[in-house]
């Protein structure tokens, strides 16, 4: 099979959807690997690592979409990528299509088949949107932490507090993948952290994990309580496939401090907050009644070289399975590929994006 790796275009993306050593065991196979020229450049990989590797390096950015019959990304194709979509090519990246109708229709007109790794599920779990969960939630403390000093907007609150004063007061909506990163991220460094969930196992879980941490029954009311002195707030839900809750309306943020701050992980699915919107790591932040927002759709690019090695460890034996065997059969050997596919052949095949939408849905027809 031939396989596409294009150069990544979002703004400050640097991350590859594939790895040197990836496309080595891939060419080793005898498939042929496209990797457009400095593709790997951002995330510490040359073009010459993939040469040695036996990839083929093309020039330009449409040679991976007009030659490959699988065409792996990072992210979701851009509107100066719609015009490289044609019927029959399997794209393989995040869509988060719940968020994005527009992507939606441009991927069921072109007839494409889009398979997604966020909803990808394997004994109730997400693996491969875990390694990126997993820097989010990190980073989200970090980032979070840095835009609580006063000199760029903050309310001065250093987390972790020092001897004689109380430590930064962090509150995480969701104890999944991200969540916990995040809570043990504060927990480390020392903030004072409570973590909101539903699941009552999964509490105790957290319980059992963070041991200074609290856990609390996530409810509206239980929150109300908690925003008057929260220092940083995480946004953290996820409901695989579709788009987040709303769980923190405008009224509740005017009950959080001046200079506080909010970091939505959940922005990709369309974000937690009513007054959340998409921002660039170039401009990641912005201020609605008084709080910070920052809402990255994009976070883990920040860390192109661990996020691109986290990536590649979870993607690549469904990139091998595709490519050794095509979609029909791969889908037969691991049935986790099938909660994959969100469009195909003209029509959404994933429940949670059709029901964001409004559109008809049905089973891929292999």
């Amino acid at each position: 099979m031939i396989i596409g790796v294009p150069k990544e275009i979002k703004d400050q993306e640097h991350r590859v959807a594939l790895l040197p050593s990836a496309a080595y065991q891939l060419v080793k196979r005898g498939h042929q690997v496209l990797v457009e020229r400095q593709a790997g450049a951002g995330a510490g990989y040359p073009d010459e690592g993939y040469a040695q590797a036996g990839a083929t390096l093309v020039g330009d950015h449409a040679t991976p979409f007009e030659k490959a019959e699988l065409v792996v990304k990072v992210k979701e194709p851009l509107p100066s990528e719609y015009g490289l979509l044609r019927p029959g090519q399997l794209l393989f990246t995040y869509f988060h299509l719940a968020a994005n109708r527009a992507l939606t229709e441009v991927l069921m007109k072109a007839r494409v088949t889009a398979l997604a790794y966020e909803t990808i599920e394997m004994n109730h779990r997400l693996p491969l949107l875990e390694p990126m969960s997993e820097i989010a939630g990190r980073m989200s403390i970090l980032v979070g932490g840095y835009f609580l000093a006063k000199h760029v907007g903050g309310s001065g609150v250093l987390l972790g507090g020092v001897p004689g004063v109380l430590p930064g007061r962090v509150v995480v909506l969701g104890g999944g993948t991200s969540g916990i990163n995040a809570a043990r991220m504060a927990q480390g460094l020392g903030a004072d952290v409570t973590v909101l969930e539903v699941d009552w196992e999964r509490m105790r879980f957290l319980d059992i994990t963070l041991h200074t941490a609290h856990t609390l029954y996530s409810n509206e009311a239980h929150l109300l309580e908690l925003l008057p002195s929260v220092d940083l707030l995480i946004g953290a839900v996820l409901v695989p496939g579709a788009k987040a809750p709303r769980l923190i309306s405008r009224d509740m943020l005017r009950r959080m401090p001046p200079g506080s701050v909010l970091v939505d992980i959940a922005i990709d699915q369309g974000g937690c907050a009513e007054t959340s919107r998409p921002t660039t790591h170039d401009n990641p932040v912005f201020v609605e009644e008084g709080v910070l927002h920052y809402c990255v759709a994009n976070m883990p690019g920040a860390y192109a070289r661990t996020a691109t090695q986290a990536l590649t460890n979870a993607t690549y034996r469904f990139i091998e399975w595709l490519a050794d065997f095509g979609l029909p059969e791969a889908c037969q050997r691991q049935p986790a590929l099938l909660s994959g596919i969100n469009v195909m052949d003209g029509h959404v095949t994933h429940k949670a994006v059709a029901e964001a939408h409004d559109l008809t849905w049905s089973s891929p027809k292999l």
